[in-house]
């Protein structure tokens, strides 16, 4: 299996931090928070591509200074034209029939991402306790995506979608369009997808997005899960 980290943002919200560091380079408890995500990945994940733009050169010389771990390689989004297209730049590079996609500035646990692996198609998902803010995701009673709705106007706790997906390849047949940011969205894909197929909501049982400063500074004090040994 492989992994696809889409890590071609610029980070403003995080200036001036992010002027002369790209944002999955950012130490987080002594780590950047790429490697973080690199640890997290499930052990199936044998290649990993990082789709870079911002900055790209520091983030291929950290993956290169890396000691063993897994093939990688990186995919330059020429544009910054949403996180569809910087999947749809990996579509040439992908090898396998299903493959999985992170956000590169957020933090996951492994034993989500690893369940979310088992699946055909899946979404991650967290309990956010201000859904106007998110993405929320609506689930059919056997668990699969019904939809998604961006920033509804619900009180109330509700599964937010985290930025962690697993696609089968033929993903890619499936026409993608400008939405009305003028963004080719990932999640365009994710809909489209569910409507052919079940696309299994995974709940997640922990989530830090590191989306602006206090994001930052605040993920030094929490307790990030980290793969458990095997014997």
């Amino acid at each position: 299996m492989e992994a696809v980290i889409l890590a071609a943002g610029k980070g403003v919200r995080l200036h001036p931090h992010t002027l002369t560091t790209p944002k999955p380079l950012l130490p987080v408890q002594g780590r950047p928070i790429l490697d973080w995500l690199l640890a997290a990945l499930p052990l199936q994940v044998e290649r990993v591509i990082v789709v870079v733009n911002y900055l790209a050169e520091k983030i291929e010389a950290h993956l290169a200074s890396r000691d063993g771990g897994r093939a990688w390689v990186t995919v330059k989004q020429t544009e910054p034209r949403g996180t569809g297209d910087a999947l749809r730049c990996c579509r040439e590079h992908l090898r396998g029939d299903r493959f999985l996609v992170l956000n590169g500035d957020d933090l996951y646990a492994p034993d989500d991402l690893a369940k979310l692996a088992r699946y055909p198609a899946g979404v991650l998902a967290h309990p956010v306790d201000q859904p106007h803010l998110f993405g929320i995701v609506f689930s059919k009673a056997d668990g699969s995506l019904e939809r998604l709705e961006e920033k509804p106007s619900l009180t109330g706790t509700h599964l937010a979608n985290i930025g962690a997906y697993l696609f089968p390849r033929s993903v890619f047949e499936l026409p993608l369009q400008l939405s009305s940011r003028g963004e080719y969205e990932i999640t365009d894909w994710l809909s489209q997808l569910a409507a052919n197929q079940p696309v299994q909501v995974v709940r997640a049982t922990f989530w830090h997005p590191i989306g602006n400063i206090e994001a930052w500074h605040a993920a030094e004090q929490i307790t990030i899960p980290v793969v458990r040994p095997t014997s």
